[in-house]
């Protein structure tokens, strides 16, 4: 499932190239910030690292531990877990206000306590700096494993209760009630900011809500839209040789006596085994991902100090699919592939259905999918949708309809169609999709992100405004300033301080 979100906390690259289960935030062998995390259809969001290093704000913080309750809508259900969070109380002032950063799909990641924008604008106003993670991701295990049992107490809604029972507690033993607290994420973590301000107005004063996909659907093809429209603004013939690849690619997998083949222009782990058409749908999703990867994610400066990272950008791929010497589209689209691969030291590229159907229904913590991959798959059958599906015909790749995505809820949590289109209709009815009537939520959005088409790209009202920031990716704003920045990128982290600023004196 291909459900890219991401500004959330780190997963592996490995899961998110493997697997492509959380494109969110984009998400763990390389960590991402799992504040910005929604992966480009499983919420694959899992981010890798930028290239850029920046100096540490501070000691580390040390994770810190919270009692919730498993189920906050049951009364009867007086089951208790341990949830994480962190402290950075460094620039807090006396009387100043309460910065709380939500945690995404993803292990929550203490190099938040230390770096990214909003450390800066806590700076600004004196502001304490929380991050709590979200139940069932990272170390915040609520039941014995992952079981579709177990996974009924994984929401946003749940998580929401979490959130409200963390800011009345901390805000009680901290002597913090009076403060303004200001809710802050990105990605699947953004939606829930909105979503806090919009549930929760009596304990969150304002939020800033990053590339947050308020609008749930099953069916989400404009991801890959925007996909063509971002490699084409790099060059205008880079979707079109992606796309005749792929249609190559797809031709020759009709064909048995070309797997062999195929495995070796890969480099795959094992033989390609096309027995159903899951089989080759993964297939081709797990290579489009390497380019729907890039974009969510294109020159976003996620670099940090002691961060493992990569400067692979759109434009490095286009000048791979325009190199006519490495042989034809296929062969070129192939070469992407194995660039990606060295580029994150993988021996060869899994691309089994069934080893992802084992993976996926392994409900133990220590299973291969457990740093998010099947919680957040869960998510999408059971909430939100996004399958980032090849059902429209202005985008580069085939082969992984709408139907594909759908079968893996079923095979995976045993959800059907019917039931996953009943969910995704619940959740704006319950949150209003575009429809949020609120105040004091500003909603930041990049143009390359494939994910702004579900998000807020124009004022709602001057009290929800929207800052859609020309020429940059997924959470892009929620990075360190770099000397690389465009000017507008740096525009608007210093308008949207302003923004903050402001609502504080309210």
């Amino acid at each position: 499932m291909t459900t890219k979100v991401t500004c959330s906390f780190p997963v592996s690259v490995k899961m998110a190239l493997e697997a492509r289960v959380l494109r969110v935030c984009t998400v763990a062998l390389f960590f991402v910030f799992s504040v910005c995390a929604v992966g480009h259809g499983r919420v694959k969001g899992f981010r890798r690292f930028g290239h850029v290093q920046r100096a540490q704000r501070g000691a580390p913080s040390e994770e810190q531990w919270f009692t919730q309750r498993l189920d906050h809508f049951n009364g009867a259900d007086i089951r208790e877990w341990k949830q994480r969070y962190f402290v950075n109380e460094n620039f807090y002032k006396p009387g100043g206000p309460v910065f709380l950063m939500i945690g995404g799909e993803g292990p929550a990641n203490p190099a938040w306590m230390q770096n990214g924008t909003w450390l800066t604008y806590a700076e600004k106003v004196g502001a304490l700096c929380l991050m709590l993670e979200h139940r069932f991701y990272g170390k915040s295990h609520p039941t014995v494993d992952l079981s579709t049992d177990n996974l009924r107490f994984l929401s946003s809604r749940q998580a929401l209760a979490d959130l409200a029972h963390f800011r009345t507690t901390i805000a009680e033993t901290r002597g913090l009630t009076n403060r303004k607290w200001v809710a802050l994420g990105g990605s699947y973590p953004g939606s829930l900011a909105t979503w806090f301000r919009l549930k929760y107005p009596h304990l969150v004063h304002a939020s800033v809500a990053t590339s947050a996909p308020v609008h749930a659907t099953v069916n989400f093809p404009e991801y890959l839209e925007v996909v063509w429209r971002s490699l084409a603004s790099e060059n205008t013939e880079c979707p079109l040789l992606v796309k005749k690849a792929s249609d190559t690619l797809v031709e020759r997998l009709k064909d048995p006596k070309t797997h062999d083949n195929i495995t070796k222009d890969f480099n795959l782990c094992s033989r390609l085994q096309i027995q159903t058409e899951m089989d080759s749908a993964y297939f081709l999703e797990t290579l489009a991902g390497n380019f729907m990867d890039v974009v969510q994610y294109n020159e976003d400066n996620r670099g940090f100090e002691g961060a493992t990272g990569t400067n692979i950008t759109i434009k490095v791929l286009c000048g791979v699919m325009a190199d006519s010497s490495l042989g034809d589209p296929y062969a070129r689209y192939a070469a992407v592939a194995r660039l990606m691969m060295d580029t994150f030291s993988m021996k060869c590229l899994d691309a089994s259905y069934t080893t992802n159907l084992r993976d996926m229904t392994n409900t133990s913590w220590d299973g291969p999918a457990a740093g998010g991959g099947r919680q957040w798959v869960y998510q999408t059958c059971t909430e939100f949708g996004f399958y980032q599906s090849t059902d429209s015909p202005n985008q580069p790749f085939t082969g992984f309809p709408l139907v594909y995505h759908v079968k893996q809820c079923a095979d995976y949590y045993n959800v059907s169609a019917e039931q996953l289109a009943e969910a995704v209709a619940q959740t704006n009815e319950y949150y209003g999709g575009y429809d949020i009537r609120s105040s004091r939520i500003v909603f930041p959005n990049g143009s390359i992100d494939p994910w702004h088409a579900l998000g807020i790209t124009q004022d709602i009202t001057a009290n929800l405004p929207a800052v859609f920031i020309k020429g940059t990716a997924h959470c892009a704003n929620m990075y360190p300033a770099s000397s690389e920045d465009l000017p507008q990128l740096s525009l608007a982290r210093d308008h949207i301080s302003l923004i903050l600023q402001q609502w504080l004196k309210q």
